[in-house]
Order: C-alpha cells, then structure tokens, then sequence
C-alpha cells in the first residue's frame, strides 16, 4: 500500500487513486459499529504497518521481544478517512491521551488542548499541588498530633485547586461541530448529562480527529478506532481489535460534534 503526506496538511494521509477506486466511499458519515468501513480497513492497515516499522519515538507498547524501557502502555489509535476541499480522499490518525512522554508526533493529529505547555496554568496549578502534598507528607512523617489541624487545612486546599484546575482544564477543551458551533467540555456535559466531564474526557482519539478535519474544512467519511499493544489490567482491550468510541467520554462529545443545522436553522436528523 502507497500512503502520502501532503504539503497542505502534515497530517492528511493521501490514498492513492487506484486504492480509493476500489472502496465505494459511504453516503453518510458512519462510525464504527461492529467492523470498520472498507476505506477505515485500508487506512489502519497504512497506520498499522507504520506503527511497526516507525523509528522516529520510542513507546512501549508490550509487543517487542527485546526488552524496553519503560511501563508497558498499549494505546487506542483512530483514524477518520476524509475529503478535503479538493476532492481528495485520505485519512487523519490520532492516539488517546499521550504517547512516548508526548501529545506531539508526525503523523497524528494535535491535541485539542495541550495541558503539557511548560508556562501553562496547568503546569504551574500542578507545581503547587506537588508543593501541598511534599508538605503533608512532612507534616505525617513528623508523627505529632499537634501537626493535625495544619494537614487538615492543607487537604482542605489542595482539594479546591485541583477543583479550580480541573474546571479551567474543561474550559479550555472547546469542540467544533458540522456546523461550525463551538463548546467547551464543561458547556457539554452539563447540557447533556447536568454533571462534570469525567477526568480524560476530550483526550481520545475520535474527537481529536473530528477536531482536526472541522478546523481544516475537510469532510468526515468513517472513522475506526483500534487497541495497539499489551491489555492493560483489564482484559477487554485486545491488541489489534477494532472498538467502538467509549460512551462515559466520548458519546456527549461526540453527539455535539456531529450535530448539524439546515439552511433553515432547524436541527437535522
């Protein structure tokens, strides 16, 4: 198989003509149910071949036989076929949350936000957090029960900041649809569950993908998702098995996504 990086998006895998002829693109977008889409099957056999012979990082997924360094984390990888404003059909890859250290790697899409920029509140609300917990750790070495009040007091605003981080985090997640509306995490899941967003929401690889072709005026065709690696403690994730997106994360922000309007304003169906 013959995939190209264009020079209009870094991260838009061109299919060849001759391999897009073969597969009848879908009248309407379609996510993965039970078996991906024919044009998903030939870009995770491209992602997947890559994946194996890439030596541009290093990420431990479990699968060498020569030992690596690191903790083994197996990863969900996605990819969306598109067609950009010319007609041209390709795909867009992504992975869920961060891999080998980073969120940023040729070939994958960014992420919606990046909470890992080095002056960013999130780093520095983070350097607080370890400053609290280095202190009530000291405190509880110390073994005085005249210490007590001081630790409680410390939990007490360790608790609020993380609150107060973890809301600005969501904030900072703002999700495109089809039609061009934009939402926070926050915005959301309060208007579709009335609660918080849970802890990863907005890091998974279909939003990503999503993300990346709204902001770039290309059209979603189907999109696939698929574990890469050893199964974490639970056995459900199986190296190479092909998932539908997960529901407590992805399905409020993907029904947002998704969402469109007609030329008369009314929601289409």
């Amino acid at each position: 198989m013959q995939s190209v990086q264009t020079e209009s998006s870094p991260f838009f895998i061109s299919l060849t003509d001759s391999i897009v002829e073969t597969d009848a693109s879908p009248d309407q977008f379609t996510l993965l149910v039970d078996e991906p889409h024919p044009l998903c099957r030939l870009a995770i056999e491209d992602l997947q071949h890559y994946l194996r012979h890439q030596q541009e990082w290093n990420h431990n997924f479990g699968l060498s036989s020569i030992k690596q360094e690191g903790v083994v984390i197996g990863k969900m990888f996605g990819v969306l076929v598109v067609k950009t404003r010319q007609n041209e059909v390709g795909y867009l890859a992504a992975f869920s949350g961060k891999m080998a250290g980073g969120n940023h790697h040729s070939r994958f899409v960014p992420p919606v936000f990046d909470g890992l920029t080095p002056h960013g509140f999130l780093n520095e609300g983070m350097q607080q957090l370890n400053g609290i917990n280095a202190e009530v750790n000291e405190l509880i070495m110390l073994k005085s029960d005249g210490h007590a009040e001081r630790i409680k007091l410390l939990k007490t605003k360790r608790k609020a900041l993380s609150a107060v981080l973890q809301k600005e985090l969501f904030d900072h997640y703002s999700f495109l649809n089809r039609a061009g509306e934009e939402k926070s995490l926050n915005e959301i899941f309060q208007e579709a569950l009335q609660r918080n967003p849970p802890s990863g929401a907005g890091e998974c690889a279909a939003p990503k993908l999503l993300q990346y072709a709204f902001q770039h005026q290309m059209k979603p065709l189907a999109l696939a998702e698929f574990w890469w690696g050893q199964s974490p403690k639970s056995e459900f994730w199986k190296h190479g098995h092909f998932y539908p997106c997960c529901k407590e994360k992805c399905e409020p922000i993907l029904a947002h996504m998704l969402h469109e309007v007609n030329d008369t304003g009314m929601d289409k169906t």
